[in-house]
């Protein structure tokens, strides 16, 4: 194996990590959320992470059993964690629209609620009138 000083970033090693808690609105910052809290989601899922980031054209890996280690929460749909190449061999972005991990979860963010997964929760209607006013949420779905 190549000494770590030498991994390239196009290494696996070398791919940025996103873990949902960081665009989670539901989180504090010190619970881990690393976006403003109005572009954060309702709890993300690496899945859905992994799919608008494949979308734009990102070099994608999931890693489904990774945790996020400031996740006390150890249910499935916390789980999991995002690997995206950011930069090429040379060190330039991938996609130049995304030259930092910031503006790729920031762009994570803002996609994940237009999923069709998500706009056929919301029942199909104007999603942006209720993503206004915050939608239904949890409906029942709280264990104790």
């Amino acid at each position: 194996a190549a000494a770590a000083g030498a991994a390239s970033p196009a290494d696996k090693e070398r791919f940025i990590c996103i873990y949902p808690a960081y665009l989670n609105n539901k989180k504090t910052i010190a619970e881990g959320r690393r976006i403003p809290i109005d572009k954060a989601v309702e709890n993300p899922t690496s899945t859905e992470i992994q799919d608008v980031c494949a979308a734009v054209g990102f070099n994608v890996l999931l890693e489904k059993n990774k945790m996020y280690p400031r996740e006390w929460n150890r249910d499935v749909q916390y789980r999991g964690r995002v690997r995206i190449q950011l930069k090429q061999d040379d060190g330039n972005p991938c996609l130049p629209q995304f030259p930092t991990r910031k503006s790729v979860m920031l762009y994570a963010a803002e996609t994940i609620p237009k999923l069709k997964t998500r706009t056929q929760k919301m029942g199909g209607s104007d999603q942006n009138l209720q993503q206004g006013e915050g939608g239904k949420k949890g409906k029942g779905k709280k264990k104790k």
